[in-house]
């Protein structure tokens, strides 16, 4: 059979089939399980046709891919991007199935969106956009069937005309969507807990791997990519715990800080960002500078922590090379399969030369504390109580130490490596091959591959 070519999602599946070599090896009987989960168990595609300012029709492609329930409700977010398409929405939604099952949460994996672009539109057009995609979207979601969320392009704004759209088609008010405004059931930390649980794992990593560059010192050097919800909270813990940030980016390019970023000059690029702007616009701020359509990685001479959280694919192999001889010890993602699959090759051969090679880990552990609190605020919407912000961010900090020593764990086990003395395993296979069990073992059970 010829299938259509999916770059995204094929990058996505070949590095859950390497991960698996070994376990495969010792277990050949889960084969039948991969050819399976790799299938989506529903793919929904439908036009979205809506009212610009000037009142001509205006039509976008809406997508949802309902990945795998075995383990719960479908639970992924909705993009909004000219760049959406099939291809990255069963990547996301494939990484979003092993992600969640690395919650311990009782959560699927999905993922949806569009490929209408909300910059430059106003609230009224993404109002009725909004309207005109749950018209159809409302059919194939529920509390106990499909929960989406934000994410790139679908932030609060949109949450929120969502709901009211689905809520007066179906004329109940429930928790079919998660990161709600917290004074209509949304979940105290939920904004945060991206970036916040990146760096509660990336503590662990720390503490195992290089306690001398802890982040609680500020001669450790931290460098983000991104300066959306993810990077802009990533970066406060950051500066909360003490180290120092040097840099932020966009898709115009990046802003390095000299001595480092301050929290008021995050939050300034925190309200830039929901008004649209971009980091070019602070080239002239006093103690940075902006280095047009340039990631950061290259850009800084000495990097002790560095944490992709902007999009797919935005460490390159060149720019791997380069954190490495910045002397780089840790790198976790906090977007979604951040490093290409040649950077990854670069880290992982790095990590196997002992003491001071990279410890590199895959968002689908190191990202997972924001789908963790959606499942949270799911929790807290069937008690129809709202928890204070210390319980929820204790159970985050509880869920990204769980997800950090399954990895661990896994990644002992089952990384087909003999683990020499200060060879650290590998945290991908871990969560690669601890993701796949769970979710293969309970399809097993429901009678999904036999």
């Amino acid at each position: 059979m010829v299938l259509p070519v999916e770059p995204e999602f094929e990058q996505a599946l070949a590095e859950l089939q390497n991960s698996l070599k070994s376990f495969l090896a010792a277990n050949p009987e889960y084969e039948k399980a991969l050819e399976i989960v790799q299938i989506p168990e529903r793919v929904l595609q439908f036009r979205v046709v809506w009212e610009d300012d000037q009142g001509k029709a205006q039509v976008n492609r809406g997508f949802r891919v309902q990945y795998n329930s075995a383990l719960g409700p479908y639970k992924g977010g909705l993009r909004l991007h000219p760049s959406v398409n099939l291809s990255i929405l069963k990547f996301l939604g494939f990484e979003q199935t092993f992600k969640n099952a690395l919650t311990g949460l009782s959560i699927g994996g999905g993922k949806g969106g569009s490929d209408f672009n909300p910059k430059g539109k106003s609230d009224g057009e993404i109002r009725r956009f909004c309207t005109a995609f749950m018209s159809e979207l409302f059919r194939h979601i529920g509390k106990d069937t499909d929960v989406p969320a934000g994410d790139i392009g679908t932030g609060a704004r949109e949450i929120g005309f969502l709901f009211g759209a689905y809520k007066k088609l179906q004329n109940e008010f429930v928790g079919m969507l998660t990161g709600k405004g917290l004074s209509w059931g949304g979940s105290f930390i939920r904004p945060e807990a991206t970036g916040y649980g990146l760096i509660y794992y990336v503590e662990h990593m720390i503490a195992k791997a290089c306690p001398e560059h802890s982040l609680t010192k500020p001669e450790t050097l931290v460098a983000i990519s991104g300066s959306g919800n993810v990077a802009q909270f990533t970066a406060l813990k950051v500066i909360e715990l003490g180290a120092t940030v040097l840099s932020l980016s966009d898709s115009k390019g990046s802003l390095i800080a000299e001595k480092g970023y301050t929290k008021e000059f995050i939050k300034e690029i925190a309200q830039l960002k929901l008004k649209g702007g971009a980091l070019e616009s602070l080239a002239q701020t006093e103690g940075y500078t902006y280095h047009a359509g340039k990631r950061p990685w290259s850009l800084i001479p000495v990097i002790h922590i560095a944490l992709p959280g902007a999009t797919q694919n935005e460490v390159s192999k060149t720019e791997a090379e380069d954190l490495i001889k910045a002397g780089v010890r840790i790198v976790a993602e906090g977007s979604n399969m951040g490093c290409t699959e040649d950077a990854i090759a670069v880290f992982e051969a790095s990590r196997k030369t002992g003491a001071n090679g990279v410890w590199y880990a895959p968002g689908k552990a190191s990202n997972c504390g924001g789908v963790a609190v959606s499942g949270l605020e799911m929790a807290q919407n069937s008690q129809r109580l709202a928890w204070t912000t210390d319980a929820v961010d204790q159970k985050l900090k509880s869920i990204m130490a769980e997800a950090y020593e399954i990895c661990l764990s896994a990644g002992t086990k089952w990384s087909g490596e003999e683990i020499k003395d200060g060879v650290l395993p590998s945290l991908l296979s871990g969560a690669n091959v601890a993701g796949f069990i769970k979710v293969a073992n309970a399809m097993r059970e429901h009678g999904d591959w036999w």
